[in-house]
């Protein structure tokens, strides 16, 4: 039931968003049934822009929380959360497998045999699927059997920083 209720209000935002200007990465809704939250994460639309802002998120809030309230997805109240994407950005479209090609990802699938989790340098979209290169070698798993994706940052703590 959480599902269709994020995808109902994704579907919503979606329709709303480009007209501010912003993407919507993805929407979740979490949480006790009588008192869900629904967390939805945006940045801009142009990629140019850089990443949004925290005053920026703040902004768009309004516009968000209005669509929900026309939407009524909850016969009771429920808590709404408006956020970055954050460094381990999720990546569900066809457009933002290309987009983020060459960052190191985190993927898990629908499959119901085999492996079900893959993490490596995202090469994109092949054909239909999302193909990344592993230590094991390149995989390319179906787009529909992408259950989750995530940017996975890597830090290197490795430089020393000098003393003066």
């Amino acid at each position: 039931m959480a599902q269709d209720k994020a995808g109902d209000i994704l579907a919503r935002l979606e329709g709303i968003a480009p007209g501010h200007g912003v993407d919507i990465v993805d929407v979740e809704v979490v949480g006790a049934t009588k008192a869900p939250t629904v967390r939805v994460r945006i940045d801009w639309a142009d990629e140019g822009r850089g990443p949004i802002g925290l005053d920026d998120v703040a902004a768009q809030t309004s516009w968000v929380s209005d669509a929900l309230d026309e939407l009524d997805p909850f016969t009771g109240s429920f808590t709404l959360e408006v956020s970055s994407p954050g460094l381990s950005r999720p990546i569900r479209r066809e457009r933002d497998f290309e987009r983020f090609a060459g960052e190191n990802v985190a993927l898990a699938t629908t499959a119901t045999e085999g492996r079900r989790k893959f993490s490596g340098k995202l090469l994109g979209m092949r054909e239909g699927s999302v193909a990344i290169a592993t230590d094991e070698g390149e995989v390319a798993i179906p787009l529909a059997e992408v259950k989750r994706c995530t940017i996975k940052p890597i830090f290197d703590f490795s430089e020393k920083k000098s003393s003066k």
